[in-house]
């Protein structure tokens, strides 16, 4: 029987792996697009995910810190794993597929998985619906992704940028 479970870190969770997922996706997208080689997007994308890891759990430990938490560090410490978890499960499609298209598509799954598996483990915890707030995150998460694309996508047109 699973209790109810207040997990006071679930916040810091969902910082990291949705920034992650909205972020690192729009990333590895708009290089996919742009650059032929696999192990370029990889080294890349690799490289963002290290650094906006990292900027968001200092600015999520500065924001807890600011609010007078007592466990900002323990709060950051959440919030860079899950976005380094969520990086590496985004670029691991690019590690197995050598068609960088397929491995565009492979990501999606990958994105509706971590959404669904982590809004549906909350909600069990909680005992409390998931499939409302499974659609929102992931409703959010292509929003911006589709955004960051297209602005890409404009970037590489008016500065006619070609690799």
């Amino acid at each position: 029987m699973i209790k109810k479970c207040n997990f006071k870190y679930t916040g810091a969770m969902v910082l990291g792996m949705h920034d992650a997922l909205v972020e690192i996706t729009g990333i590895i997208a708009g290089l996919a697009f742009a650059i032929e080689s696999r192990r370029v997007i990889v080294m890349t994308a690799a490289i963002a995910a290290v650094a906006a890891s990292l900027s968001m759990a200092a600015a999520n430990y500065m924001a807890k810190r600011a609010d007078g938490a007592t466990d900002s560090l323990t709060c950051a410490a959440y919030t860079g794993a899950t976005y380094i978890g969520t990086s590496a499960a985004l670029l691991l499609p690019f590690f197995i597929i050598t068609n960088r298209l397929w491995a565009i598509l492979a990501m999606g799954g990958v994105v509706v998985a971590v959404i669904l598996i982590f809004n549906w483990r909350i909600g069990k915890i909680n005992k409390k619906p998931w499939v409302r707030p499974f659609f929102e995150m992931l409703s959010v998460c292509v929003g911006v992704s589709a955004a960051s694309f297209l602005i890409g996508q404009a970037a590489k047109y008016f500065l006619g940028v070609q690799i």
